[in-house]
């Protein structure tokens, strides 16, 4: 637990990390606190931002976007490792997550799995967006990764915390999946190794998928307008599917809908996914196939 560092004690703890800042117009008033409470603080949040162009990326994660206000973060982390300066104080970044998660990251444990999304992120974390598209093919570059390290350390020097204060979005929000493209787990041991403590170990954890909220956005989405998020893991399994060639990106939307359909069936019907046929490739997921799925891509299936 602690009081959220002053904007000069952030500026300065990045500095003496030995890291390159610049700051963005008016970063020390640029929060979201008319929305909710900023700390007590507890940890660091790594972001991957699904952008291309560092301008294009910190003008993003200053002022946001339709439906979703800047500041998305604290500080965006560019390819170069320049850190971007863009907030103080409660920022967009970590949405609903994991109270469990919480109570781990508090007592510097390892990270159970996160299924829920009941606690408040953006009041308790601080939150790096890190410039790269999140598709596991772009590159992090040696020194983007160094940055990531300093940040993190950086702060946890600050607090006197250890690198398990340290987590990715992906370990707190079900559905999420960032930073995509390196591990947390070898991140928090390169932070660890710098803040000169003993790494921690491994967090024994896989993103969990629930067959029957699955099956219910599957039979439920397709009749929809919009793109309603009805159940977080459906992200999950489009993140999947996208990286077995089955469904585009652009329909990783959270929203288990006629394409995603289409896609699942796809799978059902591959040697991988259980070569079915007929009605037991209608799209709909199924415990053998999901959990194949799982296997391949990932992730755990319950129910």
């Amino acid at each position: 637990m602690a009081t959220p560092l002053s904007a000069e004690r952030l500026l300065r703890a990045l500095r003496d990390e030995g890291l390159t800042i610049v700051q963005v117009g008016n970063w020390r008033a640029h929060n979201r606190n008319q929305k909710g409470p900023w700390g007590e603080v507890y940890g660091v949040m790594i972001h991957h931002t699904v952008t291309q162009g560092t301008a294009r990326t910190v003008a993003i994660c200053r002022d946001g976007y339709s439906g979703l206000p800047g500041p998305l973060c604290h500080g965006v982390i560019a390819k170069d490792g320049t850190v971007y300066l863009v907030g103080h104080g409660r920022a967009n970044h970590a949405g609903l997550g994991d109270d469990d998660v919480l109570r781990a990251v508090i007592a510097e444990k390892s990270l159970p799995a996160d299924n829920e999304t009941s606690t408040d992120g953006n009041r308790h974390f601080y939150g790096f967006e890190c410039e790269n598209l999140g598709d596991g093919k772009d590159p992090w570059p040696a020194v983007q990764l160094e940055a990531i390290e300093k940040a993190s350390a950086a702060i946890c020097r600050a607090h006197g915390w250890n690198d398990r204060s340290v987590l990715g979005h992906a370990e707190w929000q079900p559905g999420k999946v960032d930073p995509r493209g390196f591990e947390m787990d070898v991140m928090r041991g390169r932070i660890a190794a710098r803040l000169g403590t003993k790494p921690s170990k491994p967090s024994p954890r896989k993103p969990v998928v629930d067959l029957s909220q699955l099956v219910a956005a599957a039979r439920s989405n397709p009749a929809k307008a919009g793109t309603p998020v009805t159940y977080s893991g459906v992200r999950i399994v489009e993140t999947a599917l996208v990286d077995a060639g089955l469904l585009s990106k652009r329909y990783a939307d959270g929203h288990f809908g006629t394409t995603t359909v289409a896609s699942y069936a796809k799978w059902q019907r591959s040697a991988a996914g259980g070569r079915y046929r007929g009605t037991d490739a209608d799209g709909i997921p199924g415990k053998a196939s999901l959990t194949a799925l799982g296997k391949r891509y990932g992730f755990t299936v319950t129910n």
